[in-house]
């Protein structure tokens, strides 16, 4: 199955390597399951609170598209931390 991976950390106090290690855990889990990585969307220094996030926009878009059937993340607070966002994303 045909996935991609959303890595994000929300402040400048947190670094790449907080994003190497979202990738290593997602790659490790992909592999792991059978899953074809196709493409890593990253968000730097972006709240989770918020949907304006440049490269989660472009993964739900390129979703409605039917570039892929699902999506890898470290956390489930990775892709949203507000529950509304988080409901109507997964949708």
């Amino acid at each position: 199955m045909d996935v991609v991976i959303y890595a994000r950390y929300s402040s400048h106090n947190q670094t790449e390597c907080s994003i190497e290690g979202q990738l290593n855990e997602c790659y490790e889990y992909a592999k792991r399951n059978n899953y074809n990585v196709i493409q890593e969307y990253i968000d730097r220094a972006k709240s989770g609170t918020k949907d304006d996030r440049e490269q989660f926009l472009q993964m739900i878009a390129d979703s409605k598209n039917g570039l892929f059937k699902g999506v890898l993340t470290y956390q489930l607070d990775r892709f949203a931390r507000n529950r509304y966002d988080s409901a109507i994303y997964k949708k």
